[in-house]
């Protein structure tokens, strides 16, 4: 029903203001659900394909998991940018779907090098970061203020579905698929599923096409918006987080190596957090909605320090802790990943709302990055015990430090425009 109204093109005259699911947040939900089954198939195996079937060092997944990371930030403010400046947010948007799906062919074009494959994942991770300022923007301006924790953990439960989704499908082919090019057979699986999401964005996401006040966007408008103190804080909080967070390919391969589970079990620990993340999505954001994004925010970062900490037990932990640990990692997502754009939401004007986003997240990626790098190199020079406490340290002393960063801000200081309709259909 709500597909086949944003098809008409027309907005939905008698749906009620303050209806969470609207047919935008649904069609975006939608296609970020085949689109994560797309990208966590490949996540899902990559680690243990570079670490246990190319043999690279952790040192040198680090490098490879960094750039996989930290590459969104290369075209996060451009795209924020051109999507504010021009008001094409479904445009852009659907660009950075389409380069996702071109990594994925790509994957079925290189070689075993891991120089190659980094590459396509740049080029993979260029897509995200064109697409998901653009994405989180159309949802902001597609519910009220006041209602955007539960639209965000709406959007994100059906993302975490296909998050789910994703590793048991890679299970499958794998299993199908046998010996020899099993891995191919993956790639290729994907890329459907890439090609479905990109279809599903062009005929059904609709763009919103409101009139842009004279000068309000121009070349250095991303870096101006950090002169305003809340939303400066709550970018130096989310990157100083970012920075002491263990990335989610560590956490499977510590896991794996510490209880030696067989390398075709290795899908099914992102199917356990992505399990969790689909749980706790919806119950998340409306609990956000009515105490405040800034507490849950910390509590899903506190999840963090104590995922990193069990994971610091080291070989001879009770095989129980890997649920618990997978459970507090799901959390650690569904408290923060749309939480915490609900929470910069309010703070961006309307025509700034991609552009604002896009540099939080810019912020993130790039600390995303370095804490791959010094995770890998910390794990190859002391082992993933030592690495892991070590990194649950620096997340506890972050997370004190963004407590007091992240002070309740005024959701007035850019007021949003609550639209009573889905916006106008792009040409």
């Amino acid at each position: 029903m709500y597909l086949s109204s944003v098809r008409a093109g027309a907005p939905a005259t008698g749906a009620p203001a303050r209806r969470v699911l609207t047919g935008n947040v649904l069609a975006l939900g939608l296609v970020s659900l085949v689109t994560d089954v797309s990208a966590e198939m490949v996540g899902s195996v990559l680690p243990a394909y570079l670490v246990l079937g190319l043999h690279l060092s952790t040192a040198q997944y680090g490098v490879v998991d960094g750039v996989f990371s930290g590459s969104t930030a290369l075209t996060r403010l451009l795209g924020g940018y051109v999507a504010d400046r021009f008001r094409r947010r479904k445009l852009v948007a659907g660009i950075g779907y389409g380069l996702s799906a071109a990594a994925r062919a790509g994957l079925l074009l290189t070689a075993a090098a891991p120089v190659a494959i980094g590459a396509v994942l740049a080029v993979d991770r260029t897509g995200k970061g064109l697409r998901t300022a653009p994405r989180d923007a159309l949802i902001t301006l597609s519910v009220p203020a006041d209602r955007l924790g539960r639209a965000f953990g709406a959007h994100r439960a059906l993302d975490s579905l296909g998050a789910f989704a994703g590793p048991l499908v890679a299970v499958g082919v794998l299993a199908l698929a046998g010996s020899g090019r099993s891995y191919d057979a993956v790639f290729l699986t994907s890329l459907c599923f890439a090609l479905l999401g990109v279809l599903l964005l062009a005929l059904f996401v609709r763009d919103h096409q409101e009139p842009l006040p004279a000068g309000s966007v121009r070349p250095g408008t991303a870096l101006a918006l950090l002169r305003r103190g809340p939303f400066r804080r709550l970018c130096a909080a989310a990157a100083l987080l970012a920075l002491t967070t263990v990335g989610d390919g560590f956490v499977y391969l510590v896991l794996q190596r510490r209880d030696d589970l067989p390398l075709t079990a290795f899908p099914l620990l992102a199917v356990g957090s992505a399990l969790a993340y689909l749980l706790l999505a919806a119950p998340l954001g409306r609990l956000a909605d009515r105490t405040g994004h800034r507490p849950v925010v910390l509590g899903g970062y506190g999840a963090v320090v104590a995922v990193q900490v069990l994971l610091a037990l080291g070989p001879g932990s009770p095989v129980l802790l890997v649920p618990l640990i997978l459970l507090l990692h799901g959390a650690f997502y569904a408290a923060t990943d749309g939480v915490l754009m609900a929470l910069a939401g309010p703070l961006l004007a309307p025509e700034l709302r991609t552009s604002g986003l896009a540099l939080l997240q810019t912020g993130q990626a790039l600390a995303a990055l370095c804490s791959s790098v010094a995770f890998g190199a910390a794990w190859q020079a002391w082992g993933a015990p030592t690495a892991c406490l070590a990194a649950a340290g620096a997340a506890a002393a972050a997370l004190a430090a963004s407590a007091a960063l992240l002070t309740a801000p005024s959701p007035h200081l850019s007021p949003p425009s609550p639209p009573p309709h889905e916006g106008h259909p792009s040409p």
